[in-house]
């Protein structure tokens, strides 16, 4: 579906917009620039939101519905979502003419639907962008804040960062006269004393395992399986996979460097694949990435390590024999 159709879709239809389940600033950073852009909109997160999301939703004055009947709607539009199973479980399910925008590695689950995915775009919010500026929309400076902290936190802060999002931000910065400071603070909160404590506790229990100078840790956690992720990352692993256990659900974070980006690891695929062996619902990009669902944390943890290593030693066979003595010093 071509994005300009979808924008002729946008306009003047009274529309409610779906976010996926802990939805992240990229998500809301989309629901909103496509509500204030091509109103009238309500924003629905049936999942809730994250500690950042919700943190932005304050400073930006954005209101968010935690309940809402969606048959009340013309249009019901979905954003950053790769999957029907990333809202909540119980939610009832959408009519098929909804409208999903994306940018995620497709999953196939949203067939027969109106979708337009580009996942060559690092967050979903320069798709928004595109879609504004070919309908020569002009966006408030918040709008255009809200679309810098979705490019920004899905990027980790620029470390995965290709050109063509770096130009997107640019472009914003420079139009709505934006400070490159009040882009950055957006987003910036000091951690609360329950996310130090519970990150802490994840990296005691932390497990890891290597290939040559590749390192892949695994650790149970009991929140904040993101924070967990990026704390063990900075403490020397490559590649990182936290779950935490509710009842009989399961929820997964995974994080890589860019090096091992670099290197061929992709922990969107890697999930996928895991997802689809188990039922489950599993993705993300190539630095970035997230499973959920009925399932043993401690399992699926073995299954995300064992698969990692096998991507380190396809890595290591590919490696010239100098390279490959170095990795093991």
């Amino acid at each position: 579906m071509m994005l300009t159709t979808i924008a002729e879709k946008l306009k003047e239809k009274n529309k409610v917009i779906l976010v996926h389940g802990n939805a992240d600033m990229d998500a809301l950073g989309s629901a909103y620039a496509v509500s204030n852009c091509f109103p009238p909109a309500t924003i629905y997160a049936p999942g809730g939101m994250d500690r950042v999301a919700k943190m932005v939703a304050e400073k930006l004055e954005i209101n968010i519905l935690d309940e809402c009947d969606i048959s009340n709607y013309e249009l019901v539009v979905v954003v950053d979502t790769s999957s029907p199973e990333q809202f909540k479980p119980g939610f009832v399910d959408v009519p098929e003419n909804r409208i999903v925008i994306d940018h995620h590695l497709p999953t196939g689950k949203w067939e027969n639907m109106q979708f337009y995915c580009d996942n060559t775009k690092v967050s979903c919010c320069e798709i928004i962008k595109e879609m504004i500026d070919d309908c020569h929309i002009e966006m408030s400076k918040n709008v255009g804040l809200a679309l810098l902290g979705g490019m920004l936190t899905d990027s980790g802060h620029f470390q995965f960062a290709n050109p063509n999002m770096l130009r997107a931000f640019a472009e914003i910065l420079e139009n709505k006269n934006i400070g490159m400071d009040e882009a950055m603070n957006l987003t910036r909160s000091s951690m609360s004393m329950s996310e130090r404590i519970a990150v802490m506790k994840t990296i005691e229990r932390t497990k890891y395992d290597r290939v040559g100078d590749m390192i892949v840790a695994v650790a149970t956690g009991s929140s904040f399986e993101a924070s967990a992720c990026r704390a063990i990352t900075s403490s020397g692993a490559d590649v990182v996979f936290v779950c935490t256990q509710r009842d009989d659900e399961f929820r997964l974070s995974a994080r890589a460097t860019q090096e091992m980006v670099r290197r061929g690891i992709h922990l969107g695929t890697i999930l996928g694949i895991i997802s689809e062996e188990t039922d489950t619902d599993g993705g993300g990009h190539g630095g970035a990435a997230g499973l959920s669902g009925i399932g043993d944390a401690e399992a699926m943890l073995h299954m995300c390590q064992n698969r990692t290593m096998d991507e380190f030693r396809k890595i290591k066979v590919s490696m010239t024999p100098q390279d490959a003595a170095d990795s093991e010093e």
